[in-house]
């Protein structure tokens, strides 16, 4: 073999070693949650700093032998005391399946008095879904009796993980869909959008207007973001190929007409959350860009990318996970310093059966996704 070529390879290798080092400090897979016997899958959950210093990460943690939507589940806590590094290795019940169905589908906050809100949906049957309120006074170590979040409707409601905001006027504030509402009733895949809001902590709740829809597409798993300008941002699952917003100037109350954007998508949520070292938007959502070919109506691949300008535009753009049988969806952002995000989601493979069953959690670098 010629010196000259010889070296070319060892630059490969060096190379080849070298971008593997720096993807690794970049992106790093810090805990997977893989089902097993009794668990058949673990999904949907959400980050908490706790003030002595630790994280806390509570997900749906199924039993028995379902892993379906319907399937039995309770939500589980694992820790991090080296701001997500590593993770404890054993579960700890946060709240034992109370539910004709499950538990499942958390959001914690960090609330301004201190308190700690833990939010998630109660699922009784296809017409008895709604989203519950607990209060932690100890830093996670006991919680409140559950209050309901929607009183003056009944029905199969979905509010996705990591989806609840507190505004800076103490207001908090969630999106939710409403799918079916009596036993009689179809099970409508077409939810119908509304966010409902509490100005007392919680302690009631009232319905802002129904989201218009006038493009008649398949509406679900809205999300939302606080701008700048004092408006909230919905964004909205749709099936036709992009994500909706629509936009409310009173706190969430009303809303303009959902209409599309650019940001090119599947049947999938989008998470999108502001960064507080920069103040920039960061989306975690599937770009599949195109309705045919390798990705049409897959959940992958899992991108990345910021906003400058309060969701106009979207730049920076890169990929997470770019398996065509992966399927990651069902997000949760944990900023954990300047410098570093967590994100957990459902990683499963689709072959395998376990689309919905493994949740991942990996550590960014901010630097790396701000790279050209």
């Amino acid at each position: 073999m010629k010196t000259s070529y010889k070296i070319l390879l060892l630059f490969l290798f060096i190379g080849f070693h070298l971008l593997e080092e720096v993807s690794g400090q970049n992106i790093k897979t810090v805990l997977q949650l893989d089902p097993g016997e009794n668990n058949p899958r673990n999904s949907e959950g959400d980050f908490i700093r706790l003030k002595d210093g630790r994280i806390m990460f509570i997900y749906t943690h199924f039993t028995g032998s379902s892993s379906s939507d319907f399937g039995s589940a309770h939500l589980a806590a694992r820790f991090s005391r080296d701001n997500g590094q590593t993770w404890t290795d054993q579960d700890k019940v946060i709240v034992p399946n109370d539910g004709k169905m499950n538990v499942m589908s958390v959001s914690l906050l960090r609330l301004q008095n201190g308190d700690i809100a833990l939010f998630y949906a109660r699922k009784n049957s296809l017409s008895d879904c709604i989203p519950l309120m607990r209060i932690s006074k100890d830093e996670g170590e006991t919680w409140s009796e559950p209050s309901p979040c929607i009183t003056d409707r009944e029905g199969y409601f979905v509010l996705n993980n990591n989806r609840v905001l507190q505004l800076d006027n103490g207001r908090l504030i969630m999106p939710v869909a409403l799918h079916r509402t009596s036993e009689g009733e179809d099970f409508n895949n077409n939810g119908r959008l509304f966010t409902y809001f509490s100005d007392d902590n919680g302690a009631t709740w009232k319905s802002g207007r129904e989201v218009k829809n006038p493009k008649k597409v398949i509406f679900q798993e809205p999300g939302l973001i606080a701008l700048k300008n004092g408006k909230l941002m919905m964004i909205i699952r749709t099936d036709d190929g992009v994500q909706y917003a629509a936009f409310s100037k009173d706190l969430g109350e009303k809303w303009t007409p959902a209409k599309p954007t650019k940001i090119a998508s599947p049947l999938s949520p989008a998470t999108i959350a502001r960064i507080p070292s920069t103040g920039d938007l960061i989306m975690v959502w599937n770009n599949n860009g195109v309705k045919e070919g390798l990705y049409k109506g897959k959940r992958t691949p899992l991108n990345v990318a910021i906003s400058k300008d309060e969701g106009k535009t979207w730049e920076k753009e890169k990929v997470l996970e770019d398996d065509p049988d992966g399927w990651y969806c069902y997000t949760a952002i944990h900023f954990v310093n300047e410098d570093q995000m967590l994100l957990s989601y459902c990683a499963g493979n689709r072959p395998a059966g376990t689309g919905l069953s493994v949740t991942r959690l990996k550590l960014l670098n901010l630097g790396w996704v701000y790279e050209d």
